[in-house]
């Protein structure tokens, strides 16, 4: 049985979304405006075939890259991962498959059924998660799958992105370990599915349904997140409460949570069966061109870095002392070392990282470089603590998912 919880009585109260954009942390309740972009600042050309993309604000963000309109798919601008260790809420990124996107959600109203192998069903407040459970938090990456698919050669189908499709964000919420506890997982369960409160427009289309075997949904990292940096998630980004899948690619992410389904066998909806699935084998790659024979649903993110104070074709001062910085992360293991090159690979050399924020977060990174005059490569390449790099020339499959090639910037010193 599906139960999808709903909260959009003509009672509930209302608070217009357009009315909210400047709300200090309110993530709250969307009224029944169009979710429309305020306006179109600027143009920005992404350096790849039909990179063109519109700079707007819509409530509670900052203005982003717009791929799309509906559902909204806003990409982050680079430069804002030099800013801060930490996404800022209102610059994270935002990825929807279906248009039937929530516009109102009374926190009141709202609930998460938790249903299927349990002995005991549940239904799941907000105030119920907050109140009867022991929060965790941690700080982790969501990137999308087909982060920086734009970059592909040859080009592949789908959202046409630089590298901004991703965040990392410090979300406090719920184990999702403690949540199945309390319902009690009954004897002979293999997965857990999870769905949102988005909706497909056309009844031909597969509502949006992720799942994660059970040893996974109980691993105790999990999480229900109800806050991310220190406040209600914004709308676009989830809100009340959004499924925290830390290390994974943010297809398993699934926002406005309202049904956690045990099952007794391996969930084959759609959007595990058929999308979001990689070459079953250790690159996750094939021939550039060809298909797989066999695939496997995408799981962990590769390493990866950038640097991120100095863009492709920036100028800088010849023979003058020049910081470097950029970031770097994976799929939960740790960064360990990260090198860097300005000679295109030939040389590399350790840069110093910065703080540590967790397994599952970015790790600053800072080196001292000093160029002659003259076009430079740099590059930057980071190892994890289980020995896994980036390869030096990119990886390809038909979806273009998991780029991680070393990424080279290129920059002029005169």
């Amino acid at each position: 049985m599906r139960h999808r919880s709903r909260s959009d009585s003509p009672s509930a109260p209302r608070r217009h979304f357009l009315q909210q954009a400047g709300a200090l942390g309110l993530g709250g309740m969307l009224g029944a405006a169009p979710l429309a972009a305020l306006a179109a600042d600027s143009v920005v050309n992404l350096p790849f075939g039909n990179g063109e993309r519109a700079l707007v604000k819509y409530p509670q963000k900052r203005p982003l890259l717009r791929l799309t309109a509906r559902p909204p798919q806003l990409e982050t601008p680079f430069a804002v991962f030099d800013e801060n260790i930490i996404t800022p809420n209102d610059a994270f990124f935002v990825r929807y498959h279906l248009a039937g996107i929530p516009t109102q959600i009374d926190a009141a109203k709202y609930r998460i059924a938790v249903q299927g192998k349990v002995a005991t069903p549940l239904s799941l407040s907000l105030e119920d998660l907050k109140k009867n459970f022991e929060p965790i938090e941690y700080v982790a990456v969501n990137q999308c799958s087909g982060n920086s698919r734009g970059f592909s050669e040859p080009r592949v189908p789908g959202g046409q992105l630089a590298n901004g499709a991703m965040g990392n964000a410090r979300w406090k919420g719920v184990p999702l370990k403690a949540v199945l506890e309390k319902a009690g997982v009954q004897a002979g369960a293999k997965q857990v599915s999870f769905n949102g409160l988005d909706t497909p427009v056309l009844p031909t289309t597969p509502d949006f349904v992720k799942a994660l075997d059970l040893d996974h949904a109980l691993d105790g990292e999990v999480m229900l997140a109800y806050a991310m940096n220190g406040a209600d998630l914004p709308m676009l980004n989830g809100y009340p409460v959004r499924l925290i899948v830390p290390g994974h690619y943010g297809t398993y992410w699934v926002k406005h949570l309202s049904e956690i389904m045990v099952l007794d066998e391996t969930f084959d909806g759609f959007w595990m069966k058929s999308a979001y699935r990689i070459p079953a084998n250790a690159c996750a790659c094939v021939e550039p061109g060809t298909a797989p024979t066999k695939t496997v649903p995408i799981s962990r993110f590769d390493v990866r870095s950038f640097i991120t104070n100095l863009a492709d074709g920036a100028q800088v001062k010849a023979n003058q002392p020049q910081t470097v910085r950029g970031i770097a992360f994976d799929g939960g293991y740790g960064i360990r070392e990260v090198l860097f090159s300005e000679d295109g690979g030939a040389n590399w050399r350790a840069a110093k990282l910065g703080e540590d924020l967790g397994k599952y977060s970015f790790r600053a990174w800072t080196i001292e470089t000093t160029l002659a005059p003259g076009a430079h490569a740099l590059q930057v390449r980071a190892l994890n603590r289980i020995g896994q790099s980036q390869p030096l020339v990119p990886l390809w499959n038909p979806p273009g998912y998991m780029r991680n090639v070393v990424e080279t910037t290129h920059v002029t010193a005169a």
